[in-house]
């Protein structure tokens, strides 16, 4: 049965369902999903890029920005790194293997945490880093688990029902950094228009869009951290990402959130804009149409920043003014000129190369100016966090 089947099965036995269950079904059923299949989703031959795609360099920064927020830590025993969404180890290997070479004693206090629900990337990311697996550098946690869409009527209920971020870290004296980078964008989402809240059903073997009143849940997500969409438009309500960042954030007892993403804040969207985000991209192309092909391309949405933010704040997280990934990185690597991004290089003609790739991560014709990111903080005093090079554009700004 192919995933078109089984979502059409579910539709007669169910009636029409909630895109969020719908988008859920295409990215994460265990047989079908677009991140369960063993395919290469990713790089030049998938269907799109991430930023460790590009060039070591984003891992080597992160592991200089980690290792600075390891020693305003005062330099702790053992330090954990929990990423979110891994894919396939790319940007956890760098991190690694860069921390290993230069900044030893971090190496020696670090314990990384992938988490990753489909079974065909987790066999991936073992082969990726299967020295620091060995090396019990690396692992798994238990207890990490995504949240669906029709256990999220009661937020609460669904937070305190599921174990800590790590089976080891989390609620523990062990500091955590969780890192999630183009995580947030693939959580499913609810889309909602003047005529309510999008439902999809199904006509002669064809999914059709149908509407029905909007639910309590989604009109506060909307009066608290969105807009209400006017004629002709609709938005999403990402009350499933909220929840995971609540139930991160309360499980953080001292320590460090990092997320990048293409998002908005609200101030944007009174502003007009980011109405209507939904994206499918497959083989580098992207479509408005998330029915094409169930299953074969990726789904996502821009994030909602400012109701990320409220989810951390509301469990004691210190959230810092959103950056930029351009400001993020600038900050890190102004201080020894990008050396890192160099310090392979023998030939100017590799030191041309690597200085494209770099300006793809930072300008604003790259990846530089679309991407932002969200970093908090719990349990470290605000002159401490002030400190972190990737915050330099804050201070600035602050001055």
């Amino acid at each position: 049965m192919s995933l078109r089947e089984k979502i059409i099965q579910e539709i007669r036995a169910s009636g029409p369902i909630p895109f969020s269950r719908y988008m859920e079904m295409c990215l994460y059923d265990p047989q079908h999903g677009y991140y369960s299949r063993k395919v290469e989703q990713f790089g030049r031959a998938g269907d799109f890029y991430t930023s460790s795609d590009v060039h070591a360099v984003f891992g080597r920064l992160l592991a200089r920005q980690f290792e600075e927020m390891w020693r305003i830590l005062g330099s702790p025993e053992r330090i954990e790194i929990l990423e979110l969404g891994p894919g396939r180890g790319l940007f956890a290997r760098d991190v690694l293997d860069w921390s290993e070479k230069k900044f030893p004693e971090f190496f020696g206090a670090l314990h990384y945490s992938l988490w990753e629900q489909s079974a065909g990337l987790q066999a991936q990311l073992q082969v990726t880093l299967e020295r620091h697996f060995v090396a019990g550098n690396a692992s798994f946690p238990q207890g990490l688990k995504l949240p669906l869409p029709d256990e999220l009527h009661s937020a609460a209920e669904a937070v305190h029902a599921r174990a800590c971020a790590t089976d080891a870290a989390a609620a523990s004296s062990v500091p955590v950094i969780v890192f999630a980078n183009e995580f947030f964008d693939a959580l499913p989402v609810e889309v909602l228009s003047p005529w309510g809240e999008l439902r999809i059903a199904e006509k002669d073997g064809r999914f059709v869009e149908t509407w029905v009143p909007a639910t309590t849940d989604s009109l506060a997500y909307l009066g608290g951290y969105s807009v209400h969409a006017e004629d002709g438009e609709r938005v999403e309500t990402a009350c499933i990402a909220q929840s995971y960042m609540t139930q991160l954030a309360a499980s953080i007892q001292q320590g460090f959130l990092i997320a990048i993403d293409y998002g908005y804040t609200r101030a944007e969207q009174l502003a007009g804009r980011h109405r209507g985000t939904i994206m499918a991209y497959r083989k580098h192309s992207v479509s408005a149409n998330p029915y094409e092909a169930p299953g074969e391309q990726d789904i996502t949405t821009h994030v909602n920043f400012t109701a990320l933010a409220a989810a951390a704040e509301q469990q004691g997280m210190e959230v810092e003014p959103l950056l930029t990934q351009s400001q993020f990185l600038m900050g890190i690597g102004e201080r020894n000129q990008f050396a890192d991004a160099f310090d392979d290089c023998r030939l100017p003609q590799e030191r041309a190369k690597v200085a494209l790739q770099l300006k793809h991560l930072v300008t604003p014709a790259g990846m530089g100016e679309s991407f932002h990111v969200l970093v908090a903080s719990k349990g470290i005093a605000a002159e401490q966090v002030a400190r972190l090079s990737g915050l330099a554009f804050v201070s600035r700004n602050k001055r």
